[in-house]
């Protein structure tokens, strides 16, 4: 399996768009070689500002540019962002609607040895209560090019969620992409599991394991968590009777949450949640910690035995 960090792809996004639009500008919180905006400040300085560890000056300031006609795409370790910036983020940005484009890097327990201060682990839950906000978590390198160039096509603020090592790669160039829009990566017929980032590959990797047992599994990768695509949801829940949502986020208040608040009120079925259960996390390697906090395949094929057992 090819693995490549989620943030090239964000990079290669940048240089594109740069190339491409006039108005865009690319602003980084002093960690450029960590976000890949370095590559924009080696290929096109007039567009790189680097306001400094200052996550609030960091969104103040796209805030005031894209007031002038510039659409600023910011970006830092996705728990800072969200964290420390979040008054100026819904204040700022969302109340005035403002086109400004954030870039969550470093985000989830996979970041790996960094340690719990940097596992953005309550990032996306942060961002979806806030009105006009747009959230996607691509799955890999290639959808997380394609997200920051989607992103630039929408008029309004948007939060576009990648992590920071190599990631398996399950799409390729031809694979679609449309914001708003979930895609079954895997027909099946006992159970739903919808996913989305890293967890979309734990998933595909559990289907297989439970084919093992008989057992059938839908894969959904639910990449955009605001606006949700409500139909494929309840489509794919209403055929299989049976759902289980992953996420490299806590449990609470991210795609689980916004899953079940949307089935609970179209179609009432039993949910398993693989995510982060309310806690912090620790340093290790990527692989490790995904196995230590139930974020691997074999965790969600227990999930799915769970789930199955209330259908």
């Amino acid at each position: 399996m090819n693995r490549v960090p989620m943030r090239d792809g964000y990079g290669k996004a940048l240089l594109e768009l740069c190339r491409l639009h006039e108005d865009v500008v690319v602003l980084d919180a002093d960690v450029a070689k960590s976000t890949r905006t370095d590559w924009v400040r080696r290929e096109y300085p007039d567009k790189y500002v680097n306001v400094g560890i200052s996550e609030q000056d960091l969104v103040g300031t796209a805030a005031g540019m894209s007031l002038t006609g510039f659409v600023p795409f910011i970006s830092t370790y996705g728990v800072f962002l969200t964290g420390r910036a979040w008054g100026q983020i819904r204040n700022t940005i969302c109340y005035n609607n403002l086109n400004v484009k954030l870039g969550g890097a470093h985000a989830g327990i996979s970041v790996g040895p960094d340690g719990a201060t940097h596992q953005a682990l309550e990032d996306v839950a942060l961002m979806r209560v806030i009105p006009n906000m747009t959230i996607i978590v691509p799955c890999d390198w290639y959808e997380t090019y394609k997200a920051t160039l989607a992103v630039y096509d929408m008029t309004g603020p948007s939060y576009v969620r990648f992590g920071r090592n190599p990631a398996p790669v399950v799409t390729t160039e031809k694979t679609p992409f449309v914001i708003g829009k979930a895609a079954v990566f895997r027909a099946g017929r006992d159970v739903t599991i919808f996913a989305n980032g890293i967890m979309v590959y734990q998933a595909l990797q559990a289907a297989d394991m439970l084919q093992q047992e008989g057992i059938s599994a839908e894969i959904l990768n639910v990449h955009t968590v605001k606006p949700l695509d409500i139909q494929a949801i309840v489509a794919s829940a209403a055929k299989t009777k049976a759902v289980v949502v992953c996420e490299e986020h806590q449990c609470i208040g991210g795609l689980g949450s916004a899953v079940c608040e949307v089935l609970a009120q179209h179609c009432c079925v039993p949910v398993e949640l693989v995510g982060i259960q309310d806690t912090f996390g620790e340093s290790g390697m990527p692989d490790e910690l995904l196995e230590a906090y139930g974020l691997d395949a074999p965790s969600i094929v227990q999930a799915v035995r769970n789930v199955l057992k209330r259908k």
